[in-house]
């Protein structure tokens, strides 16, 4: 589940963000917009994905998306909610074509803006030139 999460990342970043990414270790941006989103299995396994994006990631698809040079933090959490649904919404569609675990989406949340420090049982984290996102994931009880 967490690898097509991670495939839907790489795509948005190639095809919507459009500019080199490489797999990195390090996410340290104490100002990183943490928004969430809960999925389900069919056999009710739940998992709450994070999705955490630095400032610049931020503006850059809020300059994609709304042609905005910069933008102000309300505008960046909305352009954070709306990545991670269509991020998390893509991976429930390459989970569905490769037939592996599907499962239903809820709502995005906003979290917070600051360090990422939540608990979590996997996480990849992408650069785009000077911008970052975190892609988390924690499975939950019910």
């Amino acid at each position: 589940m967490f690898e097509t999460i991670v495939q839907a990342t790489k795509n948005f970043c190639t095809h919507q963000i459009r500019e080199p990414f490489e797999e990195v270790e390090s996410f340290n941006d104490a100002q990183a917009i943490i928004t969430s989103i809960d999925i389900t299995t069919l056999d009710d396994a739940k998992h709450r994905v994070y999705v955490v994006s630095d400032m610049p990631f931020a503006q850059k698809v809020s300059q994609l998306f709304l042609e905005e040079e910069e933008s102000d933090q309300e505008t960046l959490i909305d352009m954070a909610l709306e990545t991670t649904n269509l991020i998390v919404g893509s991976a429930k569609v390459i989970a569905q074509e490769e037939d592996s675990q599907a499962y239903t989406i809820a709502t995005p949340e906003f979290i917070t803006v600051e360090k990422f420090t939540l608990e979590h049982d996997s996480k990849k984290i992408f650069a785009i030139n000077d911008g970052h996102i975190l892609i988390a994931i924690k499975a939950i009880d019910g």
